[in-house]
């Protein structure tokens, strides 16, 4: 993508932060969210855990639905469904998950979203049914 919002980023949640989660993207109806590969993200096989893969590209929906284009308003919200698919084994240092918006209305939206390692291996791919918390405040 073209234009820097990082003055519009969100600090990460919690959890985002203990994972290691950069938004390093984020526009009207997409955002990017990247991951260092590292031992605490790893599965019992030494890769990186589906559930990973999955909060990445959950993340990177969410935020795709959300944005306002003002750090003052920000806007909420939760997941209704996700369907997740598996397709590679990343093979780079970082997981990196793109986000888009692909429809909905007032209170619910829809999104895709994929992952890949930074050496562009396509790793999973989701869609995802979300809905919109309030209004942004």
């Amino acid at each position: 993508m073209s234009q820097d919002n990082s003055h519009l980023f969100e600090k990460p949640s919690a959890m985002a932060a203990h994972l290691g989660i950069a938004m390093t993207d984020w526009q009207k109806g997409y955002a990017r969210v990247e991951v260092p590969i590292a031992p605490h993200v790893a599965n019992r096989q030494g890769i990186p855990h589906g559930g990973l893969h999955a909060t990445l590209m959950d993340t990177a929906m969410g935020f795709a639905g959300c944005f306002t284009g003002d750090p003052d308003k920000s806007q909420m919200a939760l997941t209704l469904s996700m369907t997740v698919n598996y397709l590679g084994q990343a093979q780079g240092s970082r997981l990196i998950a793109e986000g888009r918006l692909t429809g909905g209305g007032r209170k619910t939206y829809f999104a895709k979203a994929e992952v890949t390692d930074d050496l562009g291996n396509l790793i999973a791919t989701a869609t995802g049914v979300f809905r919109y918390r309030g209004t942004p405040a």
